[in-house]
C-alpha cells in the first residue's frame, strides 16, 4: 500500500470500529502490523464506554489502540491538543514500521489530523464575553448568531454544545472567516491517506441508531453514568453534554422519564449522524462503502 496512514469514517452506527480491526488483522497477515488511532471525541474519556460504544481491551482483538481513555471526564480537551497528540501517535507507528488506522466520526477531530489544518489564535476577553452571554441568555441566541454567520458549522455544532458554539462565534470575531471556512475547499494532506467511508441507506441507519440507544440503556449505562458522577461528570463542560450521557442525568435526576431519555438521545443520535454524513461528503478522495456488504472487509483491504 502506497499510503501512509488508513483513515476510516462515517456516521455513528456504521461499523468502522469492527472494520478497523478487520484490516488491522488482515495487514498483519500480510506482515504489515497495525495500530489503530481513536478519532472520536467521547472515547477520550476515561469511564465513557457504553454511551460511546468503545471498544473494551478484550474486544480489540490484541491490537494497539492509541487515544482511548486518555482524559479524565472534568477536562476540557481542545481539537488543537488533540491534533498534537494523535500526530504524535501515528509518527510513532510510522517509525516503528506499522500502519496507523485512523478510526472515527467526529469530523473536525479527523480532519485535524489528516489535513493541513491550523487553528486560529484564542482571546481571551471575547471567549468570556460570549461565555457570559451563555450564561445570561442561554445558548440559542448564541446558536442562532451562528446560523447566520456560519450555517455549515452550525449545522455541523448542533444547538446543545455551547463550548463549540462559543469557540466558532471566537474564531468569526477574531478572524472574520468562519469555522467552516478554516478547512480550505482544496485542503492539503498532512500525509498521504487512504480514506474509507462508510454509509448505511437512510431507513437502515436510522433503525439501527435507535436500536442502538436502546441497547445502551439496557447494556447499562445509567450505572455508568452513575458511576461517573462522583468523578465530576457533571463538572465537565464537555463529557456532561455527550448524546446519551446528559439524557441518563436527566432521568437520574427525574427530569426525564426513562422513555423521554432513550427518545431524546435518539433524536439527536439521527441529527449527529445526519451532520456526520455531510461533514464527511466534503472529503473529495473519500471512497464510501455500503456499510451492510458482506464482504466489506474485503472490499476495503482491496482498495488498499
Amino acid at each position: 500500500m502506497s499510503a501512509e496512514i488508513i483513515v476510516i469514517v462515517g456516521a455513528t452506527g456504521t461499523g468502522k470500529s469492527d472494520l478497523s480491526l478487520s484490516i488491522a488483522e488482515r495487514l498483519a497477515r500480510a506482515g504489515r502490523p497495525a495500530e489503530i488511532v481513536n478519532a472520536d471525541a467521547m472515547q477520550l474519556y476515561r469511564g465513557m464506554n457504553i454511551g460511546t460504544a468503545k471498544l473494551a481491551p478484550p474486544e480489540r482483538r490484541g491490537i494497539t489502540h492509541h487515544m482511548l481513555d486518555v482524559y479524565d471526564v472534568t477536562a476540557d480537551v481542545s481539537v488543537a491538543a488533540y491534533q498534537a497528540d494523535a500526530r504524535q501517535a501515528i509518527d510513532a507507528i510510522i517509525a516503528r514500521g506499522a500502519v496507523p488506522i485512523l478510526v472515527g466520526g467526529s469530523g473536525l477531530y479527523v480532519s485535524s489530523v489528516i489535513y493541513d489544518f491550523q487553528f486560529p489564535v484564542r482571546d481571551a476577553e471575547v471567549r468570556g464575553r460570549l461565555e457570559a452571554e451563555v450564561a445570561e441568555s442561554g445558548v440559542g441566541l448564541l446558536f442562532r448568531r451562528l446560523v447566520e454567520r456560519d450555517a455549515e458549522a452550525a449545522a455541523s455544532i448542533g444547538p446543545h454544545n455551547g463550548r463549540r458554539i462559543v469557540r466558532a462565534l471566537e474564531v468569526i470575531e477574531l478572524t472574520g472567516v468562519p469555522v467552516s471556512g478554516q478547512l480550505p475547499e482544496k485542503p492539503v494532506p498532512w500525509r498521504s491517506a487512504t480514506v474509507l467511508a462508510l454509509q448505511h441507506p437512510r431507513d437502515l441507519l436510522v433503525q439501527r441508531l435507535d436500536q442502538r440507544v436502546v441497547g445502551m440503556w439496557a447494556a447499562g449505562l445509567l450505572d455508568e453514568v452513575r458511576a461517573l458522577i462522583p468523578l465530576g461528570l457533571e463538572r465537565g463542560v464537555t463529557a456532561s453534554r455527550a448524546i446519551g450521557y446528559a439524557q441518563a442525568l436527566g432521568e437520574l435526576h427525574e427530569t426525564l422519564t426513562e422513555a423521554q431519555a432513550i427518545a431524546e438521545a435518539q433524536a439527536l443520535t439521527r441529527r449527529y449522524a445526519r451532520r456526520q454524513v455531510s461533514w464527511f461528503r466534503r472529503y473529495r478522495e473519500a471512497v464510501w462503502l455500503d456499510a451492510a456488504a458482506d464482504d466489506l472487509g474485503e472490499q476495503a483491504y482491496a482498495l488498499l
